[in-house]
């Protein structure tokens, strides 16, 4: 019996022509297909899978249908693009029976425990990363009202389309910091680790950035196939 593991991932905007192409594809057919085939790698049946919003821009018709065929049960932290955000007051009612046959759960936020420590869960980053770097940073920051309070307790986000991943007490879980592929909790656990010892050391959390090891998560994930 295969054991079931944990994954974080975010933004992968399905059918997304303008983001398949700032992201380096011909086709949103083509960059549809990459986050798909990455997905299968990574992820078992028994998974499961914490998507942090933005499975779409507009209509999530196909999203949803594409993400249906993917394995693992599937949770939705909404973000900004997702009809079931309660900033979508007109669509929220309407559009959630249908991401309720995809998704276990939707919620705008929320809250793990690991290894001890608790770990929050938005789309967005905290307000002073902004909508990150590549975006503008701080300057640029949209949607504060949606973002939880920063009182220090690390936070797992999307949002940004950068390729930073762990960033202060924050790390970004979108595709594009991680090559498409979702994120195993295990590197979630070697960052807060790596994050704590940061603390203990320093006495503060800044500066932190941290990576993970890109050769192993995928061969981490092609040894589970």
């Amino acid at each position: 019996m295969s054991v079931t593991e944990v994954h974080y991932t975010s933004d992968p905007h399905f059918e997304h022509e303008l983001v398949a192409a700032k992201r380096g594809f011909t086709s949103a057919a083509e960059h549809d297909a990459v986050i798909a085939d990455r997905w299968n790698e990574t992820v078992k049946p028994r998974d499961v899978v914490i998507v942090l919003g933005d499975i779409a821009a507009g209509a999530p018709a196909g999203a949803l249908s594409i993400l249906r065929k993917l394995p693992g049960r599937k949770h939705l932290i909404t973000g900004n693009h997702d009809r079931v955000h309660p900033m979508h007051r007109r669509t929220f009612a309407s559009s959630l029976p249908a991401f309720l046959d995809v998704f276990a759960s939707v919620s705008p936020f929320g809250r793990r425990r690991l290894e001890g420590t608790e770990v929050l869960l938005s789309h967005f980053p905290y307000a002073a990363w902004g909508d990150g770097p590549a975006r503008g940073g701080a300057a640029a920051s949209r949607h504060n009202q949606f973002r939880l309070p920063d009182f220090g307790v690390p936070l797992l986000h999307g949002h940004t389309h950068g390729t930073e991943q762990g960033h202060g007490h924050e790390l970004h879980v979108g595709v594009d910091a991680w090559g498409f592929r979702p994120v195993p909790q295990e590197q979630v656990i070697v960052w807060l680790r790596e994050l704590r010892e940061h603390r203990e050391a320093v006495g503060a959390v800044e500066p932190f950035t941290w990576s993970a090891d890109m050769d192993a998560v995928h061969a981490r994930a092609l040894k589970r196939r």
